[in-house]
């Protein structure tokens, strides 16, 4: 399992934490995902051996968010 924090930028709300924890986590090979809102932080435990950062990255940029 890797473990990955990622800034993302244009989260300001609840909706927006259920909208990037649950479009992640139901990619295959993620354990874990948690939205630090007032960070512009999410913490993603993964198994790159299923899923690869880039389609993390990618999954959260469809939710209309930047991510660093």
């Amino acid at each position: 399992m890797k473990n990955v924090t990622l800034h993302v930028q244009g989260m300001s709300c609840g909706h927006c934490v259920k909208s990037v924890e649950g479009s992640v986590g139901q990619l295959a090979g993620v354990d874990q995902v948690t939205v630090k809102l007032d960070a512009g932080q999410v913490d993603v435990t993964f198994d790159d051996s299923q899923v690869s950062l880039d389609t993390i990255k990618e999954t959260i940029e469809d939710q209309g968010y930047g991510v660093e």
